[in-house]
């Protein structure tokens, strides 16, 4: 009974928003509705009738001016609008259609920075006393959608308009503040800013972890062993007894081989199960970001614009122009009820009964969430890619078909292993192994990228079978420095820390590649001498803005501004004080950086010159000193003081064409092919012969460039004072 009630309620509600288009027809009334682009009215202006006109803002209409500050310091922090240059003609347009029409509708983007453009045309338009106006918002651009926000039209959120507000003047406070001293400090054209800074110092930190890594030698053992049918397997070496024991050298390695001579391999347990890998949330606007980048190859600010172009429509065949995905700035894995049950459906009919959850998944996030949007996710999961590929370009169709995946995917239900475990014997040790074997797909049906498992195929065994051992497998091995950050690990711990929210991470990224205090080589983040300069700047004279919980913390707060539970510019109040004193330290104590010129032997062979030693974009480069007359430029290495351990030369400070240093003979290219990422000590190693290099900075020590080796010794203390 209550489900038939609620459903004759739902139907009412229908035939209620239906009636409301209707008699918009009826009465004659005209209607402008403001979006933000020319490609999301094009695809608005399908749904609702003529008396609906939709014209586009092209993205804000008013800022601060960006000659100058633009806040008012002396009144409260408050914010100075002035129209945005070149919008004159547009404004005055959106005037006169909005005069014309009977009632205005403000139909942004769903988030703070939509809700904040739409306040904007208010004033900049005028609206609000002579004009009725209603803000309308909606998480996917559908027919559907868009007249059900007809419907419930509101008031602009001031929070969100105010949320909004709060981070503009705090980035502008930052960024035009830190980028000014920089700029006299040390160079024209870098910046500062609140997240910015935090990326870089991230990434700066990493780098300095991998120099000072010194790795550290261990040994694995493998036993590839036989049962009596012939079938083979490998086991992994455990301990003595039942404690498990690592190996840390070869002679403690040759010690366990020593007492395997001879002896059978004793089958004393096994166990037989099965485990279960769930499956994966739907995208929020990082994990996209994530997994576009590690599948597709793709970056941060390439996926937003594509992911823009599959919310705002496309024109697929047959249909005209749809939205593709709904709102893709979220940080929510929540999908709507009617989402949800059409995934169900789907699943059924494609892939089966038994493919479907038994039970409604809801993932929760680890962090804090706004929960203002629903998930990423297609608008209609009947929508198959493959139906739609003919339409899409060749990365709107990857993208499409990655978000599509991953929503079908988290519907479904586990993944099913069976698995297999076995302890072995051998004397005094004790050696295991484990296989798995898939039973049941489940969500890998729709979704396997970096989720499937290789199969370890592993005998029927029993408890006290007797097997020989083929071959033991003792290997060497030195321990790993910490991984480079990529686009998508960077964005993964920025999250994971509370920097950043998911309309950021793409601009982040982007902006610390841009100063070129980033560079990227084969999805490797690396800093330049530029950005570590930068970075030591931003730690001694400004430490809190780099401070990884001081900024969670401001990001915690202009979150509350935009749930009601704070004022915003109370934030600004208790933040400048202190900042200010910052940049009045700074700009007492900080020497200007001078990167000079300087005069070498090396002459220009165009006019004669001699060449110096100037600092571009890319770092240090040879130039002609008479430009513009002669601009002669080429690479300038500088001399590592050793000779090349292969063929005697010279040994100098290169760069690859992404910034990162190495080491390489002046013979490269000529005859000797040395490189090396370390420095070279000039030595050989006692124990190989092969060449000795420098690793660590802070601790440095003498390390042989043979990793088999694992020679190495302390660098002497008057090696460090000559430096």
């Amino acid at each position: 009974m209550a489900k038939t009630a609620t459903a004759e309620k739902e139907a009412k509600k229908t035939t209620k928003k239906k009636a409301t288009v209707k008699k918009a027809a009826k009465t004659g009334k005209k209607y402008l509705v403001i979006v933000e682009s020319p490609a999301k009215a094009a695809t608005i202006g399908k749904f609702l009738g003529n008396n609906y006109k939709i014209e586009a803002s092209m993205g804000h209409v008013r800022d601060m001016p960006k000659s100058q500050m633009g806040i008012d310091f002396e009144h409260d922090f408050e914010p100075k609008y002035i129209t945005i240059r070149g919008k004159g003609e547009l404004l005055g347009k959106l005037r006169k259609d909005a005069k014309a029409a009977d009632k205005v509708y403000l139909a942004t983007d769903p988030d703070r920075e939509g809700e904040a453009i739409s306040w904007h045309l208010l004033h900049a338009l005028n609206l609000g006393e002579e004009k009725p106006i209603s803000r309308i918002t909606f998480n996917e651009i559908t027919k559907t959608a868009v007249k059900k926000s007809i419907t419930e039209a509101r008031d602009i959120d001031m929070d969100l308009v105010d949320a909004q507000q709060a981070r503009r003047v705090l980035d502008r406070v930052v960024g035009y503040t830190i980028s000014d001293l920089l700029w006299k400090k040390v160079k024209k054209g870098l910046s500062g800013g609140r997240v910015q800074s935090v990326a870089l110092r991230l990434i700066c930190d990493r780098e300095g972890e991998i120099r000072e890594f010194i790795p550290e030698e261990y040994w694995t053992l493998g036993a590839k062993l036989k049962d009596a049918d012939g079938k083979g397997f490998e086991a992994k070496f455990y301990g003595k007894g039942e404690t498990k024991t690592e190996l840390a050298n070869e002679a403690e390695t040759n010690e366990v081989l020593d007492g395997l001579k001879g002896k059978d391999f004793a089958v004393t347990d096994v166990k037989t199960g099965s485990r279960q890998k769930k499956p994966v949330a739907p995208f929020t606007t990082s994990t996209m970001q994530q997994e576009a980048s590690k599948h597709l190859n793709m970056a941060t600010q390439k996926t937003m614009m594509i992911a823009q172009q599959l919310y705002e429509g496309v024109n697929v065949k047959g249909e005209g122009t749809v939205g593709l995905v709904s709102y893709i700035r979220t940080d929510s894995f929540r999908i709507s009820d009617e989402a949800y049950e059409a995934a169900v459906a789907f699943i059924k009919e494609t892939y089966g009964d038994a493919f479907v959850n038994p039970e409604r998944i809801v993932y929760k996030s680890k962090g804090k969430t706004q929960d203002a949007h629903e998930a990423i996710r297609p608008t209609n999961v009947s929508r198959i890619p493959e139906s739609i590929k003919d339409s899409l370009s060749k990365d709107q169709y990857r993208l499409y078909k990655l978000i599509w995946e991953r929503f079908v995917a988290s519907q479904m239900s586990p993944a099913v292993y069976d698995t297999l475990s076995v302890k072995l014997s051998a004397g005094d040790y004790t050696f295991r192994a484990s296989g798995s074997r898939l039973r049941f797909s489940g969500f890998l049906e729709a979704y396997s990228k970096g989720e499937e498992e290789d199969e370890k195929v592993i005998p029927k065994l029993t408890q006290g079978d007797i097997l020989q051992a083929e071959q033991l497998l003792p290997e060497q091995h030195f321990t790993q420095p910490p991984a480079r950050y990529t686009d998508a690990s960077l964005i993964k711990t920025l999250e994971e820390i509370g920097v950043g929210r998911p309309s950021t991470y793409a601009p982040t990224l982007t902006t610390i590649q841009a100063r070129h205090y980033v560079t990227k080589e084969a999805k490797n983040l690396f800093p330049t001498e530029l950005g570590e300069m930068v970075d030591e700047i931003m730690k001694t004279y400004f430490p809190d803005i780099v401070d990884i919980d001081f900024t969670a913390n401001m990001e915690k707060r202009l979150d509350d501004v935009e749930m009601g539970k704070e004022e915003w510019k109370q934030i600004i109040r208790d933040f400048y004080p202190d900042f200010k004193k910052s940049v009045e330290n700074a700009a007492e104590k900080l020497e200007k950086i001078e990167i000079k010129d300087e005069e070498t032997d090396i002459i220009c062979e165009k006019c004669g010159r001699n060449m110096v030693i100037k600092y571009g974009r890319y770092g240090k480069f040879l130039a002609c000193p008479g430009f513009p007359e002669c601009q002669n430029a080429k690479p300038y290495f500088e001399e590592a003081g050793v000779n090349c351990p292969e063929c005697g030369g010279k040994v100098l400070i290169k760069k690859t064409k992404k910034g990162r240093i190495y080491y390489g003979c002046e013979h490269n290219g000529d005859g000797c092919d040395f490189m090396s990422w370390n420095k070279p000590t000039g030595e050989k190693c006692p124990e190989c012969g092969a060449f000795l290099e420098e690793k660590g900075r802070k601790n440095p020590k003498i390390v042989c460039s043979n990793e088999k080796c694992g020679y190495m010794k302390e660098k002497p203390a008057e090696e460090e004072n000559e430096e």
